[in-house]
């Protein structure tokens, strides 16, 4: 077999700008529209406690895995594999791993410049004063003529656009003078901004009440779904399975101490979160009327309107959204440097040209979600869009595949002698823990976690109406196929729950909204609060 390509793709200037790039990649719009709800619903302090646990036992092993696999072999992901492949002699089959983690992280970013797109406008909105005193029902309205109104998929378009060339201008200056210099200030940037909401919302709103919701300990809303909630946000919230780690980690210079630097990511991320959660419920100023609610709606709908009461309220609209489009902007840029890595190595093709040429095909498969919230929302495919199926995909199978082919190989290809070796010096307690965790660990748990997310999304379809083969009843399929009945009854199932384990805390329905005549009500085509990716938006 002949040997692939093989060049330099850069790296980072400065020890530190692998911290700022990784906090970059990791703080999502779950951290602000997932985290908070799930600590309020599952026992407050007691579920962050729990939420650490699970990163520091089960998910940071596999982003020191991830990181070190890429800094040890300076390639991204795909070659790195290779590379390790040849070196163990290992099966040519495991070549998989690096491919599908690549066309995970295509799928991702094609869906999260959608959301993007949806940011900035709402930069632009917040800053005319569109929301100025508008109710639940006027900002739904606003959003569905944004994102659902068939006739309007142009303007949607244009913004999908913007976003995109946004990081594509980034990425196409090259590894230092594009994503470094970018992620060293807005990373900063963004925090800064989100520190100065969380002091207004402690200015204005009740931040004992945020305290009370977020950080108090309430051990009688504990069950085993707050447990599962916990390890799902913790595997789904970093960036894993997608070749992110390991192209970082590619780009760290030598000197960087990558166990330390990747700890610390992992603990700003956490802290970002809980910042983030107490902003959003100090803002509830008239006594928790943000209570319950996450998702799509918390942040395009609620949180608008919610802030168009305080004073300069359009100001501040525009300075969350403003928070939104950076964090989704180095979300975006971490997700398409191992694509960018990937072309580079197998082409040789200078960067320029395979970002420009990577960025219109992300375009184009971006289209397939843009267009099945409006002018596609009807053409449902087993009672999904387009958007949900790409969810489901990368959700339910790319990612926890990608990660337990990863941990397989390390832990059962490779010897112990070289996976130390690409460790590098590390404390031998932590060598112990990694090896089984590698070994037995963390495959069983995210084989649980990739069902668990495909049945649950499945079953959220069949609980919305789909007639699909899955959602048909036993007795119904025997005798023919006759149309499942609804059970009286049934809701949708919480991500992090079992059928059996529901939490008892009931999530609020959406707002009934009067769409204009011809638009698709957003509750129709419109991400939902269940649709959405943990990791990735």
């Amino acid at each position: 077999m002949p040997t692939p390509y093989q060049t330099s793709i850069g790296s980072f200037s400065r020890k530190s700008t692998f911290f700022w790039a990784s906090v970059g990649a990791t703080v999502g719009l779950a951290n602000l529209w997932q985290f908070p709800y799930l600590a309020s619903q599952h026992g407050g302090g007691l579920f962050i406690l729990l939420y650490l646990g699970c990163l520091l036992l089960v998910t940071l092993p596999l982003m020191v895995t991830e990181a070190a696999l890429g800094r040890h072999a300076r390639h991204g992901i795909v070659l790195a594999m290779d590379g390790y492949i040849r070196s163990a002699k290992c099966s040519r089959a495991w070549m998989v791993a690096g491919r599908l983690s690549i066309l995970a992280a295509f799928v991702v970013l094609s869906f999260t410049a959608v959301f993007g797109a949806i940011a900035v406008a709402y930069v632009f909105f917040g800053a005319l004063g569109l929301f100025a005193g508008t109710d639940q029902a006027g900002a739904t309205g606003i959003l569905s003529d944004l994102v659902s109104a068939p006739g309007e998929y142009r303007k949607f378009m244009a913004w999908h656009g913007f976003f995109l060339i946004l990081v594509v201008w980034v990425s196409a200056q090259g590894v230092v003078k594009g994503v470094e210099r970018t992620v060293r200030v807005v990373v900063p940037g963004m925090l800064l901004l989100m520190l100065a909401l969380f002091v207004l919302g402690a200015w204005y709103g009740r931040v004992d009440g945020a305290i009370q919701s977020m950080l108090e300990v309430h051990p009688e809303d504990m069950t085993w779904a707050s447990l599962k909630a916990a390890l799902f946000h913790a595997f789904f919230t970093l960036g894993l399975g997608m070749g992110v780690w390991s192209i970082l980690g590619a780009y760290t210079p030598p000197e960087t101490r990558l166990k330390r630097s990747i700890l610390a990511v992992v603990l700003m991320d956490t802290l970002v979160a809980m910042v983030a959660g107490l902003m959003i419920f100090s803002l509830a100023v008239d006594a928790g009327n943000l209570d319950g609610e996450r998702g799509f709606s918390l942040l395009f709908v609620s949180l608008p309107v919610t802030l168009a009461q305080l004073p300069l309220g359009q100001l501040v609209i525009a300075a969350l959204f403003l928070m939104v489009v950076m964090i989704v902007w180095t979300t975006s840029l971490a997700l398409l440097e191992p694509i960018v890595g990937w072309f580079r190595e197998w082409t040789g093709a200078p960067r320029g040209w395979s970002v420009v040429l990577i960025g219109v095909a992300v375009w184009l498969a971006g289209l397939g979600s843009l267009l099945s919230f409006n002018l596609w929302a009807t053409y449902r495919f087993g009672g999904a869009t387009i958007f949900r199926w790409l969810e489901l995909l990368t959700g339910g199978l790319l990612i926890p595949a990608v990660a337990i082919l990863i941990a397989l190989f390390t832990g059962w290809c490779l010897t112990r002698h070289y996976s130390r070796m690409i460790l590098g010096a590390t404390p031998k307690l932590f060598v112990v823990i990694w090896f089984w965790v590698m070994r037995l660990v963390l495959p069983v748990v995210v084989a649980f976690i990739g069902i668990q997310y495909t049945v649950f999304s499945l079953s959220n379809l069949c609980d919305n109406g789909s007639s699909a083969l899955w959602c048909q009843p036993r007795g119904s399929l025997l005798s023919g196929g006759e149309k499942a009945l609804e059970q009286p009854g049934a809701g949708p199932v919480e991500r992090g729950q079992t059928p059996g384990n529901r939490s008892d805390k009931a999530v609020p329905a959406a707002k009934p909204s009067s769409p204009e005549p011809g638009t698709h009500s957003p509750d129709e085509s419109a991400p939902k609060d269940d649709d959405i990716l943990y990791h990735s938006v």
